[in-house]
């Protein structure tokens, strides 16, 4: 039996923070915290399970019970973190990485994610690079080209348009726009 159990909506390390302190105020071991997910040292006992679901959801959190659900959290945390949390640089596809860390079939991933969140893969992957791409704009760090080259996009021309078909407007119109409508990660 698996010790690790699935939450539904953690999106940063705050999260994190957040489902920490709740096992600890419960006093259930783990062993490590990650997005969506937390390694119990133990297997968790029913009365412990509903003490963690009604925690989780005082905090926005759910807890995932079915199989298709888990893999469609994983698949959405793999992109959060690659895309909002990590520096890494890596030439590898979607596909590739997917596939490889939930070790199934890209195919049947990108269907399954496809049936239950009515969008496509590829366009949650869209999504979430441009509310990347609105964050860093309004951070006002980096050029456009910098950010271009941070997101992966191969040119500037590519993410302009992409952002455009995405919000409507240009990102230089974004960053003079009074009204940033940016979206919390879990909602996207």
């Amino acid at each position: 039996m698996s010790n690790t159990i699935y939450i539904k909506n953690m999106v940063c390390p705050r999260c994190i923070s957040s489902v920490s302190r709740i096992m600890n105020k419960l006093n259930i071991k783990y062993n490590i915290i990650e997005l969506g997910e937390v390694d119990l040292t133990n297997e968790l006992s029913p009365k412990n399970k509903n003490l963690i679901s009604v925690e989780l959801q005082n905090e926005g959190f759910s807890l995932v019970n079915d199989r298709k659900s888990q893999l469609i959290e994983q698949m959405k945390n793999l992109v959060i973190e690659k895309i909002h949390h990590s520096t890494e640089d890596t030439d590898l596809k979607w596909a590739d990485i997917i596939s490889r860390e939930l070790n199934l079939d890209y195919k049947y991933l990108s269907s399954l994610f496809s049936s239950v969140e009515s969008i496509t893969f590829e366009q949650y992957i869209i999504n979430q690079k441009i509310e990347r791409v609105k964050e860093l704009i309004v951070y006002d760090e980096m050029t456009l080209s910098e950010i271009a080259f941070q997101l992966h996009y191969s040119s500037v021309a590519y993410l302009s348009n992409q952002f455009k078909k995405v919000t409507g407007m240009t990102p230089t119109q974004f960053k003079k726009s009074v009204d940033k409508n940016r979206k919390f990660l879990d909602e996207i």
